[in-house]
């Protein structure tokens, strides 16, 4: 009598428009590395508004999430906050694409501030790991390449992309800057061996995880659909938990901003849980709104909420 055996799914093969976009963006890159950090991050700026007008790609969500989150701007406010944010991500992507290849010098030098590294060095010398709460604000890429510039031992829990071509290039340029990548459907077996090795595990709080689950909490006031790993995986190891923030600056440059999050637990793991993850988010919250030109605002944060939400807090 034979046993089946069941193989994970292969990845689809890449379609044509993914060997497409793979081959234009590496061109792309090619081409902005030779005209330096600074003349390509104002490139990927130029291009991304455009984007937004007059192309008006997911214009309409960027637009009515902003409103919802500030109620109190007007309509020009809320379309100019649009437009630098548009601006912000496309830095961002060229300022990530172009990351290979930079010196461990250069990425330091690319941070002109830095609060609260004592923090991570605090919980590193518990030697039971970090785990290391962001968010899609600022440069969240760059964070991770100057952390291990430090020469702190990094593993980055990250989505699959649908184009795995250019999953495998934005894998690389993790990989070269120092980051260790973890899919997220692994994030659950990878995660105790890092903390084990007294690595920083670094989580994005702002989308969903595959193989995490999720619980609902207030972001702007409505219920967004939240990642619980980080906060299972502190009370679970008794590990400590910061959250950070890599925002641009005028000068163009970066500051590097570390707070801790309270771990405080009762004896109620539901509730401790949900208590890390409210905290997190409180902290993701208030970045947000120090820089809120520096958001992913095109992304639909609130596209997933409770049944029972009442229809003036369900996504604008």
């Amino acid at each position: 009598m034979s046993t089946a055996v069941h193989t994970p799914a292969a990845d689809p093969a890449p379609t044509l428009s993914h060997r497409l976009e793979y081959v234009a963006t590496r061109v792309a890159v090619a081409a902005l590395r030779l005209v330096g950090w600074r003349t390509a991050s104002w490139v990927g700026g130029t291009l991304a508004k455009l984007a937004y007008k007059p192309f008006g790609i997911r214009a309409g969500v960027t637009e009515r999430q902003i409103a919802a989150a500030f109620p109190e701007r007007s309509r020009r406010e809320v379309l100019a906050l649009a437009a630098r944010s548009y601006e912000s991500l496309g830095r961002t992507s060229i300022e990530t694409a172009i990351l290979p290849g930079t010196s461990r010098e250069e990425i330091l030098a690319r941070i002109e501030r830095v609060e609260g590294w004592e923090h991570i060095e605090a919980a590193l010398d518990k030697g039971r790991g970090i785990i290391a709460v962001t968010g899609h604000i600022g440069n969240w890429e760059l964070g991770g390449a100057y952390v291990a510039a430090r020469g702190v031992g990094i593993d980055a829990v990250v989505r699959g992309a649908a184009n795995k071509l250019f999953e495998a290039y934005v894998t690389r340029t993790r990989t070269e800057a120092g980051v260790f990548v973890v899919r997220d459907k692994d994030a659950v077996r990878r995660t105790p061996r890092a903390l084990r090795d007294n690595r920083m595990v670094a989580l994005l709080a702002d989308h969903d995880a595959l193989g995490l689950a999720s619980t609902f909490v207030p972001f702007f006031g409505r219920p967004a659909k939240t990642p619980r790993g980080p906060a299972v995986f502190a009370l679970r190891f008794d590990t400590p938990v910061v959250f950070i923030a890599i925002v641009r600056q005028p000068s163009g440059r970066y500051a590097f901003l570390v707070e801790p999050v309270e771990v405080a637990p009762t004896g109620d793991r539901e509730h401790d849980v949900d208590a890390i993850v409210l905290r997190y988010t409180q902290l993701l919250e208030a970045r947000v709104r120090e820089y809120p030109e520096q958001y992913f605002w095109q992304h639909r944060r609130w596209r997933r909420q409770p049944p029972d939400t009442p229809p003036h807090l369900r996504e604008p």
